[in-house]
Parts: C-alpha cells; sequence; structure tokens
C-alpha cells in the first residue's frame, strides 16, 4: 500500500513526468494532491501498471483529487533548453495551473529545480511510494500517450501508438527509412549499433 503524504503541516502535491526518453513528442508532467486521508490499493507506479489499468485510474484520480493539473512542453522547447530543464519546466507549469495552491511538493526522482518558495522533497522512485505521485505519473502518462495516438494518425509509418514515440528498434528503423518528423527532438543523438546508424 502506498503511502498516503510525506507530510501533514502543508498542502501536499505529488508531481512526476512522462516523455523524458521518448525520441519524438512533448515531455508531459502532472501535479496532483490528495485529501490526507486519501487511500487507493490499486494505484500504483504508472510503469507497473497495464495501459487499461491506467485509463481505468484516470477518472478515478480526477474525481477524488482535491485539484490536479496537466502541462507540457513542445518537442522545440526541449531542443531549446534540453530535456531536463523541460521536465522541471513541465512540472511547473503543472503546478502553476493547479486550482488550490501547494504548500509541500513531493517529486518523483533526485533533481528538482525551486518552484517559488515552496519547500519540496525529491524521492527516488516515488510513484512507487506516494500516492500522489503514482497518480500524477498515471495523469503524465495517459494524457501524453493520448497526444502520441493523435499524431501517429499523420505520421502511421512510426507507430506511434504503439511506442508511443519511445526508441524502440520499430521506431529506429522507421527513422532510418522515412527520416525524422517536425515533431522529432532534433537535439536527441541517437546511436544504434544494430541498425548502423545514428541521428
Amino acid at each position: 500500500m502506498l503511502l498516503s503524504y510525506y507530510q501533514k503541516e502543508h498542502i501536499e502535491a505529488g508531481c512526476d513526468e512522462a516523455g523524458r526518453g521518448c525520441l519524438a513528442g512533448p515531455v508531459f508532467a502532472a501535479a496532483v494532491i490528495f485529501p490526507p486521508d486519501f487511500r487507493n490499493e490499486l494505484l500504483n507506479d504508472s510503469k507497473k501498471l497495464t495501459e487499461a489499468q491506467r485509463y481505468q485510474l484516470r477518472p478515478l484520480i480526477e474525481k477524488e483529487a482535491q485539484a490536479f493539473a496537466v502541462a507540457s512542453v513542445s518537442h522545440q522547447e526541449i531542443d531549446e533548453i534540453n530535456i531536463l530543464n523541460a521536465s522541471y519546466l513541465a512540472m511547473h507549469r503543472a503546478l502553476d495551473i493547479l486550482t488550490i495552491q501547494a504548500g509541500f511538493i513531493l517529486v518523483d526522482g533526485n533533481r528538482f529545480r525551486n518552484y517559488k518558495d515552496i519547500p519540496h522533497a525529491c524521492i527516488v522512485k516515488g510513484d512507487s511510494k506516494y500516492l500522489s505521485i503514482a497518480a500524477a505519473s498515471i495523469l503524465a502518462k495517459t494524457y501524453r500517450d493520448d497526444h502520441m495516438h493523435t499524431l501517429s494518425v499523420q505520421f502511421p509509418h512510426y507507430n506511434w501508438k504503439q511506442n508511443k514515440g519511445y526508441p524502440t528498434i520499430e521506431h529506429r528503423e522507421a527513422v532510418l527509412n522515412y527520416g525524422l518528423t517536425p515533431f522529432h527532438r532534433k537535439t536527441f543523438r541517437i546511436t544504434d549499433p544494430q541498425l548502423k546508424f545514428s541521428f
């Protein structure tokens, strides 16, 4: 069972991102504030859930959260400021649009850029430890997947509906055969010994 909160003194928002390791598309982030007594046995790290489970949990998260927000940073912005800074920016944008001001931020991972003057804690594998971070990971993942499904209609050769822009062998072969789309991150350099190409 995941933990409901890290501290009780302040309203706590859990944050996570999705799409950091992709070759194409934006990075998405979400912020979620749950009531301190929120419990759910099914809620877990999005990577440990099936796609069907993630989409089943999304409306529950949105209903039970006191506040939630999802934001993104485009592939162009990623190329301009790099993916680490883009991940921070996506989380900051999500926090910006929360309808309730967080008094404490709980972040998945080991690094975060200060948001205003609000204290935060970085939790390695936090999406498998805290409900709010797990919920944020699910929202970020499903909203980004929806976005990549939409883009895949324009560019079916890359099968983004399936690989979501991640560097699968299939995706890399498509880049080799068809080139880069306007939605690829141009500053990402991928060398694949098996396919003997890089971009």
